[in-house]
This record gives structure tokens, sequence and C-alpha cells, in this order.
């Protein structure tokens, strides 16, 4: 599993790259298929643009572009902002971190080149919350996982998530069915999280049946899990780890990321450093230990009438999250 995406089309800024990704990202209506039919030209080359692959000269590329863009108009500031944090509450809904961006990134992959990727990351590392934004996109199909799930609970969760009855017979009839809805509805992506609940020493069977259906379908496929994952991967299917075209391991957030996370709150200085160490510590700090502090902090500080995040205002939002 040595393949790593390092570029990502999710990111903000002004190129044209990245005014047409993020009204891909913004817009369910705007594809990357839209997007080339209205330029003329094919499907991979504009992705290979929009992903930073494309090595032609690209001027007349990036002038039908331009006025394609034109004619979508931008998202207005007010909208952009409301999209980027939660509605009057200081929350973010989505924010990009650079473990956010690779999780992003092998999904684009994978459902561009129709390949496999493997997302592994410790839990609260916000794989989860990524996985679910990249699946709000057309033509995504998205399944969690538990440690309850037989083989045909699994199938039965892919039939529902594409929106096919589900159906009856042998697990074997209902795969193909999956199979051929892949086959002819092309450009899928199916992302299945918590996939290391679906593996251990003693069954692969839930597991050989998404390499079967990758294996015959025209599909992509994001398997996402704990780190353990990647391990039993390498160990009990080995005619599945060799077929990762793409690999995202998640680091965590830097001091720089909370940092950023963190910039539009007024936070004493002993309690920044509070924060980053529940956003960092590498025992117990997360994302999502962050963002709940944060969620009680908010809370504590709209009934008390306050502004600055002092560390008493933290300790009374760990007192709520232990209640």
């Amino acid at each position: 599993m040595e393949a790593v995406t390092e570029r990502t089309t999710y990111t903000g800024g002004e190129s044209i790259a990245e005014r047409i990704n993020r009204h891909i990202s913004l817009n369910k209506k705007v594809t990357i298929a839209s997007v080339a039919s209205a330029t003329g030209y094919s499907r991979t080359t504009v992705s290979r643009y929009l992903a930073g692959k494309y090595d032609a000269d690209a001027t007349e590329l990036e002038a039908k572009l331009t006025a394609y863009l034109d004619t979508l108009g931008d998202v207005p500031e007010v909208e952009a902002a409301a999209l980027a944090m939660g509605k009057g509450s200081g929350k973010r809904s989505f924010y990009e971190s650079q473990d956010a961006r690779n999780v992003l990134g092998v999904c684009q992959s994978s459902q561009e080149f129709l390949g496999m990727g493997i997302v592994v990351g410790r839990s609260g590392y916000g794989k989860t919350h990524a996985l679910k934004q990249y699946a709000r996109l057309p033509r995504v199909a998205y399944v969690e996982c538990d440690d309850t799930m037989s083989a045909r609970d699994l199938v039965e969760a892919i039939e529902r998530t594409l929106g096919l009855p589900s159906g009856y017979g042998t697990i074997w009839k209902r795969v193909n069915g999956i199979r051929d809805f892949f086959n002819t509805n092309r450009g899928y992506l199916l992302i299945i999280d918590e996939a290391d609940k679906l593996v251990s020493k003693y069954t692969q069977k839930k597991m050989e049946i998404l390499r079967a259906i990758f294996d015959q379908s025209d599909v992509g496929l994001v398997i996402a899990g704990e780190p353990k994952l990647e391990a039993a991967i390498k160990t009990y299917l080995a005619r599945m780890a060799n077929r990762v075209d793409f690999y995202a391991s998640l680091r965590g957030l830097s001091e720089q990321e909370v940092a950023e996370y963190l910039h539009d709150y007024d936070i004493a200085p002993d309690a920044l450093e509070e924060l980053q160490a529940r956003a960092r510590n590498r025992q117990t700090g997360c994302f999502r230990l962050l963002d709940r502090t944060l969620s009680n902090v908010r809370r504590i500080l709209a009934a008390n009438g306050g502004g600055t995040i002092t560390l008493k205002v933290i300790q009374q939002a760990s007192g709520m999250m232990m209640l």
C-alpha cells in the first residue's frame, strides 16, 4: 500500500481549477462531467486539469473554463460564509485539514479512475466526517459498518444506499444485482466506512464480497477504518491488498491547523495551550475532542454572556461532557 494521494482539489483559493472545484463541492448540479460537456473537452481531460495532473498546454482549456465560470457566477460572500460556518453558531460545518484533504483526494481519485482506495485513521481524527462530506456529491454511495453486521446485512446496506429494493435469494444473486447496477450506472464510488469491523482472522467473507463487487464492476471503492484495518488486509486479504491504488493515513491536526481552527475565538493563552493538548495529545487528543469541547464552551459563553475562552470555561465544558 504505497500509493499516496498528495493532491486534492478541495482547497480554497482563486485559481481557475480551485474555483471550479469549489462550485462542484457546493453545488450538486455541477459535476466534472457537466463541466466537460459545457467546454467540449473529455471528462478525463477536465479531471486531470482539476487534479493538477494536466501536462499539456492548458491555454485553450483555461479560456473555455473561464468562460464557463462566467456563466456560473460566483458564490456570494455571505452564502460562502454560511456554508463554511454553522449558521450563527461559530461552528464550522467542515474544516479542511490536511487529513481531510487527503481523505477527499483518495475518494476523488478512486471515483475518477475507478480504483480502490484505503483510508486509515484513529478514532476521532475526522475520517468519517470527511467521508460523509464527500458522500454528498453525486454518484457516491456510503455505508457505515458495525460489529454486528453479517454478510447478508452488508449486502442489504449496499442495496439500501443505492436505492435498490432489498433482494431475495442467495447472497451471490444479490451481489450480482449490485454489480449490474454499477455496470449500468458507471462512475459511482462505493465508500465502506468502519470496514475494520468486517474482517478478522476468523472470517474474511464480508471483505471478499467487496472485492468481488470491485473486481467485476465499473465502480470505485474506498475502504476506511482504524489503523488495524491496514494490517488485517495485508495479513488476511492479499488479493485485496494488491489492488490498492490510493492510500491515506491520517496524522491528526498540526499545531498550525489547531490555531487556524481557533482563529475566530478570543482565547486566553493558558486556555489555548489546553485546547492544543486536547487536539494533539498522542494518547488522548483528537479533532473530535477539540470539537466537542468547543461546542460546550460556546454553550457556556452564550449562557454567561462572556466572550473570552478561559481555562475555567474549558474545565466547566469538560464537566458537561462527563455528565
